[in-house]
């Protein structure tokens, strides 16, 4: 893909990610989660949680390019593929840790997910109206 919209601002991704983990901690006192070892789970640095906030932006942006490449309908192949964002809602949910933590996560998660979604969602739609289609 080629043009403005060819590569959507990660940046953004990271930014909520922030806000996610501000959210949850300052105002409602509760960890986001992540998993530290054996079945341990605990409290997640901003920092990492908008690297991997940022990381899964650009690993869906490299879908996204393989999938205008390879098939005839991209968007139907990754609208499908993003409903894993349902597995990052979910996971959170079924750790045994406190209810707030869990839902705080969760929250996040689904926040983050549709953001990226939404975000590429918008940008194949642009590349394919716009013909940048590059093969």
């Amino acid at each position: 893909m080629t043009g403005d919209n060819a590569a959507p601002f990660r940046g953004g991704q990271a930014l909520a990610a922030i806000v996610v983990i501000l959210v949850a901690s300052g105002l409602f006192g509760v960890p986001v989660l992540v998993p530290l070892g054996e079945g341990v789970r605990g409290g997640i640095g901003a920092a990492a949680y908008a690297v991997g906030a940022a990381v899964a932006a650009l690993v869906a942006t490299g879908l996204l390019h393989l999938l205008l490449i390879g098939t005839p309908r991209a968007k139907s192949f990754f609208v499908s593929i993003m409903l894993l964002t349902a597995i990052t809602v979910i996971i959170p949910l079924s750790i045994d840790a406190d209810q707030g933590a869990r839902i705080a996560t969760a929250a996040g998660n689904l926040l983050l997910g549709v953001l990226i979604t939404g975000t590429l969602s918008g940008v194949l739609h642009s590349a394919i109206r716009a013909g940048r289609l590059v093969r």
